[in-house]
């Protein structure tokens, strides 16, 4: 295994937390990564797989086992079965905007839009990554992973990964593990061959997030440059110089609501319908069938509602601190808990609690943590 001397998970997260391991791992090919994990799993010590660290929370402890990093790289060209389409398979390592580039500068559609995310390809199904009404679940066919129950490496098709709002069997909520323990080695993603050429973007959310009219026509070069411009207003592209952006990105997750809940809040509150199941599964015993299928419950679907405005409007602003900490809000955007500079974990996490409570006594919903928390607790 190629071993290497540990350093710092400070130096790896994007919020800039987290002490070094007992041991650290490159894995820089497929091969190297699988192997690694076999025999680390075998040897049933504690390991963390670390990609771009743009989605991790570390505590401030030296991490008690091994880090895995996962440093592999590369995009093969696919044939679609559908006309107009095609497919790249892309390394798990492999830099998610840099794949972004690719696809725009190739003329395919589909993630242009998810422009600026930082992090690897290989984490983006884990959270369904997205932005701007995009996400990772409409353009992904499979990934390639190994499963840590039997170390065998499979090719699972994206419906069989649960993939949900910013959720998947793969991922380890805050307080409950995954439902699947398993490291995606490969992504396989299906776009749309347009060309350079302009066409008219499809999503509401992104049309009104960049100022376009429904049916004009745009290129994909620009929805990626105008995409980036309004992620760099908000602090959300990574730049060493800005410690607006020495963050894991949204902290807390937009909620997603009943609809009835999601009337208790004040009418301003931005909100947006969560697409409802629009051919549910119903299962009648035929012991007891009787020739007559019930109609099927009328239920309104579920809402998302904006987790920055329920931050700003229980009183905690752009640029909150507590008094000599090293944590804060972005001054430019409320959703994203920094790192101003040496902060410490606890420091950060207090900030989160404190934001958490604030929220539900005024609004009676709990926000719930989008980065991993490994060795720290809100």
């Amino acid at each position: 295994m190629p071993e290497v001397t540990p350093i710092p998970l400070a130096q790896l997260t994007t919020l800039r937390t987290g002490g070094a391991p007992a041991r650290m791992i490159d894995a820089m090919t497929t091969d190297e990564l699988v192997l690694t994990l076999r025999e680390l799993w075998a040897e049933h010590e504690p390991v963390l797989v670390v990609g771009g660290g743009s989605n991790l929370f570390v505590g401030d402890a030296p991490f008690d086992g091994t880090v895995v990093r996962v440093l592999t790289t590369g995009i093969e060209m696919l044939p679609s079965p559908r006309p107009g389409y095609v497919r790249l398979r892309v390394a798990a390592g492999h830099n998610w905007d840099d794949l972004v580039a690719h696809s725009v500068a190739h003329g395919y559609s589909g993630i242009a839009a998810m422009s600026g995310i930082p992090g690897t390809v290989g984490a983006a199904p884990i959270q369904n990554v997205g932005a701007y009404g995009q996400e990772i679940v409409q353009t992904l066919v499979e990934v390639d992973l190994i499963d840590a129950v039997d170390g065998e490496v499979r090719t699972v098709p994206a419906a069989e990964l649960g993939l949900g709002f910013r959720t998947s069997q793969l991922k380890k909520h805050y307080g409950s593990v995954a439902e699947r323990d398993a490291v995606i080695l490969s992504v396989t993603l299906e776009l749309a061959d347009v060309g350079s050429a302009g066409h008219p973007l499809t999503g509401a959310q992104l049309r009104t997030a960049l100022g376009v009219a429904e049916g004009e026509p745009v290129t994909l070069a620009w929805v990626r440059d105008h995409v980036l411009a309004t992620r760099a207003r908000k602090g959300m592209v990574l730049d060493d110089e800005d410690p607006d952006t020495w963050s894991a990105g949204s902290f807390f997750q937009n909620a997603v609501v009943s609809a009835s809940f999601a009337r208790t809040l004040p009418p301003e509150c931005p909100r947006w319908p969560v697409a409802p199941d629009l051919d549910p599964v119903m299962v009648v015993p035929l012991a007891t069938f009787d020739g007559v299928v019930p109609p099927p419950a009328s239920t309104e679907p579920d809402v998302k509602v904006s987790a920055a405005w329920l931050i700003e409007h229980s009183g905690i602003g752009k640029g909150f601190r507590f008094p000599r900490s090293r944590a804060g809000l972005s001054t430019k955007h409320a959703l994203a808990l920094t790192n101003r500079g040496g902060a410490s974990a606890e420091e950060l996490a207090q900030l989160a609690r404190f934001i958490q409570g604030r929220v539900q006594s005024e609004f009676g919903l709990i926000l719930q943590p989008e980065p991993v928390l490994v060795d720290v607790e809100l």
